[in-house]
């Protein structure tokens, strides 16, 4: 489809968005007068319950996989209301992080997609092959890869962020934490809304529509949509047009004329972000035991390409692609369009040649719950599909020789099926227990290509005529798990004890072929049309045990014991040279283990509440992928060893005698260093900062990273947040809200580069808003990093740079940095009929 096809179609949908939330306010009310009850919102995850007594509302999570108060779960679980969700504009998982000490997510345009990270421990994004250290889960499923970031997490009911190891309850790849994200139930009663927001720095106009309530007597309905485009931009692009010179050689001895390619830069860069997000749910009361809600969704998303990526910093001052720019950390790039020519016979290239990311997914997920009285049995069924195709300028510096520029295209998929069934006993005896299964298929898909020094070769196949190699690579996935956990209530209402174990199977076959590479390097530095085939499997027992006690009502004391286990797998994004042996491009299980102790309590008759936690977790085998950049390879490896400790406090105070006043905080000491962990270098490290020639295997330096931070990891950590709400008048009301967080300094290197440090840094949002003591109108004011720091939360090293390696005449890579959002200022304006 033409890019005019999509704007248009994309505009329709925003228009009928529009149509239908005007509609809905205008005509629905006379619909919700003779709507009867049906569903409530009780079940969501995150659900807020309204206080039994004090200024501080309970919030119920699922963190075990049942329906429990946050206070009350020996968890350390940060839970995020829906009303919290919407008044803080939370509806991205980038958002979400930049309002939660210790996690730290990074956008990437290539690999993976993302980088998750919480409390020091993540995977880095560079390669499609390994999945995250944080499993993120939608409606009780498991969406792997990272570019889960970019789904649409709009209308939700709540969000919970549980830190440490999570197996137990949620399988493979939770080792450093769990993001548990529920979207809204239907109402027992028809609700509409429509919310216009306006972004004025990327001139982002969005909206959203809900259509909400029952049809009938036992069916619940839920629609929702969300429509967005950018009219301007938050990254300054300052790059200027470049002339990249081909030379036609159809073979070694061949040379041909050389070609003159025009690359221009745009005037501007990202996000420029065009959304579309449709959701629709049915949520079935078939009878008193039987409950049945099926969700449906689709997401388009498509941006600039690497509108996020900065180099921040380089050995010197200035780029060594080109030579007398400098290297700031300010919201700017240096990015080249492909030249069109050349991107009109390149795979996956847009035809203008300009630099994109587009994303499309969709997904079904079905759940049944039936109650046996003593037992409730729940079934979870889920497909998911993703696309994502890229074509992007990699030398991200706009270099100024011909021989240096570097760009590629990627066409890459992914698909899973899961079923998890699950059964949880609801004796009034001392005993009860949770029986689980769960059922995975996937499938991911990968192809590439890469242009650099001027290749090109008018005999090559269509789609490679400019292509200096090209990779496609596939994984197929099974997992078959089972797990259980025995219940019992010692002292009856006072003191439990829980313990538990997950079994894990998983098989994964995997493919990998170079269909063509130039020849001048056909042979020598790429090995083409030798397939490689590899057949893993992987087996894990990961046990928990804990002991909670409950004093009092307001008091809960626990210890725990977990453990947790991340898939191994296959470098889907590496290079085959004639000599790479299949073992390169596989890596074992990251696994986790330790303790956490905690105290969470309501006091002065539930005003202040105040929690404290202490953890101590080891993790063996952690996954790191590193670039060659002289192969331009992106290779995982198993780094070794890596611990955290540490100390969170949070507290929220809601006096009674203020009403509609709180105030939140937190602080947080988190020490993530390396234990033996052996790995490559950083590209440029020398021998004086400790690069060992031949550490890894003759002639491949490593170093060893023993007490060095993990990427992301700073010391401390801290929150502080307030909000007041009062009525004007009788029929309106007035909110005011801040929140700060405070980050020390980090490195946001997997390898300790000390160019990649993040220096300490204080955020602040705010909003302000006004609306309808119904609920039927709001308008809302809200700003995000408003002390516009500029944050660095996931690094590569620069395609190209970095010499010497493991030499005293080594020169640092440039450092290329996923940098988070800039200051943003949205106004917003809801309508409801509540």
């Amino acid at each position: 489809m033409s890019s005019y096809g999509k704007t248009a179609r994309a505009g329709r949908t925003f228009g009928l968005l529009v149509a239908a939330s005007t509609f809905a306010i205008a005509g629905g009310t006379a619909h919700a007068q003779n709507a009867g009850p049906v569903f409530t919102d009780t079940t969501s995850e995150a659900a807020e319950v309204p206080p039994a007594s004090g200024g501080l509302q309970e919030i119920v999570v699922t963190a075990r996989k049942r329906v429990e108060s946050a206070q009350d779960v020996p968890v350390s679980v940060t839970a995020i209301s829906a009303q919290e969700i919407n008044d803080r504009d939370l509806t991205s998982l980038e958002n979400v992080a930049a309002a939660t000490p210790q996690l730290a997510i990074g956008r990437n345009a290539t690999g993976s997609g993302a980088q998750l990270t919480l409390r020091g421990i993540g995977s880095n994004s560079l390669s499609i092959g390994t999945e995250q250290s944080i499993a993120v889960i939608v409606d009780g499923v498991y969406y792997g890869q990272g570019r889960t970031i970019n789904e649409g997490f709009f209308d939700l009911g709540g969000i919970e962020i549980l830190k440490g190891p999570q197996s137990l309850f949620f399988g493979k790849n939770a080792t450093a934490g769990v993001i548990s994200i529920s979207t809204a139930d239907p109402t027992d009663h028809f609700t509409a809304s429509s919310k216009t927001s306006y972004e004025f720095n990327a001139g982002k106009l969005r909206e959203e529509v809900i259509l909400s309530g029952p049809i009938g007597d036992t069916l619940g309905f839920r629609l929702a949509g969300r429509v967005g485009k950018d009219f301007g931009y938050l990254f300054d692009n300052r790059a200027g047009s470049i002339n990249y010179v081909t030379t036609d050689r159809p073979s070694t001895t061949q040379t041909n004329a050389t070609t003159n390619h025009l690359a221009t830069a745009p005037a501007d860069n990202g996000p420029r972000e065009r959304e579309i997000l449709l959701r629709g749910t049915l949520e079935w009361e078939a009878s008193d035991r039987l409950t049945a809600r099926l969700t449906a969704n689709y997401g388009y998303n498509r941006t600039s390409g690497t509108w996020n990526y900065a180099v921040f910093a380089c050995e010197g001052g200035f780029s060594h692609l080109s030579p007398g720019v400098p290297c700031e950390r300010d919201f700017s790039l240096y990015a080249n369009n492909m030249p069109a020519d050349i991107a009109a016979q390149t795979r996956f290239a847009r035809d203008d040649g300009k630099n994109f990311n587009k994303y499309s997914s969709w997904g079904m997920t079905g759940t049944i719950d039936y109650d046996f009285d003593d037992l409730m049995l729940t079934s979870v069924t889920n497909y998911q599909w993703n696309r994502n195709i890229w074509s992007l300028d990699l030398d991200y510096q706009s270099a100024s020789s011909p021989s240096l520029n570097i760009w590629g295209s990627e066409n890459s998929k992914y698909d899973a099926f899961s079923e998890e069934l699950r059964l949880l006993s609801q004796f009034d005896g001392p005993l009860n227990f949770l029986l689980g299964g769960y059922y995975q298929t996937s499938n991911r898909g990968f192809e590439q290509n890469v242009l650099f020094a001027g290749f090109e070769n008018s005999a090559a196949p269509d789609g490679f005529r400019y292509v200096a190699y090209a990779k496609d690579s596939s994984t197929k996935g099974k997992t078959v798990s089972g797990y259980g956990q025995l219940i019992w209530e010692i002292v009856p209402e006072t003191l439990e004890a829980t313990g538990g174990v997950r079994y894990i199977h998983e098989t994964k076959d995997s493919f990998f072929v170079q269909p063509y590479a130039h020849p001048l390097v056909n042979g020598t530095r790429y090995a083409v049309n030798q397939p490689l085939t590899a057949d893993q499997t992987f087996d894990n027992w990961s046990p928990e045990a804990t002991l909670t006690w409950t004093p009092t009502t307001n008091i809960t004391l626990y210890g725990a014991y977990k453990t947790a286990y991340k898939s191994g797998g296959f470098s889907n994004s590496s290079i085959q040279s004639p000599v790479t042996p299949l073992e390169f491009f596989l890596f074992e299980p990251e696994k986790a283990k330790g303790f956490e102790v905690g105290l969470k309590t309501d006091l002065l008759d539930r005003q202040l509440r105040f929690n404290v936690t202490a953890y101590n977790y080891e993790f063996t085998n952690l996954q790191v992928t590193y670039l060659d950049s002289a192969a331009l390879s992106y290779n995982s490896v198993n780094a070794g060893s890596a611990r955290t400790k540490g100390v969170e406090v949070e507290f929220a105070y809601a006096p009674n005698a203020i009403a509609g006043f709180q105030i939140n905080g937190s602080a947080n000491y988190n020490r993530s260093r390396y234990g033996d962990a052996i790995s490559p270098c950083y590209g440029g490290q020398s021998l004086d900062n400790g690069c060992i020639p031949n550490l890894l295997s003759p002639g491949t330096p490593g170093q060893n990273l023993e007490g060095l931070p993990t990427s992301d990891a700073p010391d401390w950590t801290g929150s502080l947040g307030a909000r007041y709400e009062t009525p004007l008048g009788d029929a309106m009301r007035f909110g005011l809200s801040f929140d700060g967080r405070y980050s020390s300094d980090y490195l946001t290197s997997s390898f300790g580069s000390p160019l990649s440090r993040q220096g300490s840094y204080v955020t602040l949002d705010a909003g302000v808003k006004v609306g309808a003591e119904n609920d039927a109108w709001e308008i809302a004011l809200l700003g995000k990093n408003l002390t516009n720091h500029f944050i660095v939360t996931g690094v590569t090293d620069g395609s190209g740079t970095g010499s010497g390696t493991g030499t005293n005449a080594a020169i640092s890579a440039d450092q290329v940095g996923f940098v988070a959002m800039p200051r943003t200022v949205t106004v917003q304006v809801t309508l409801r009929i509540p």
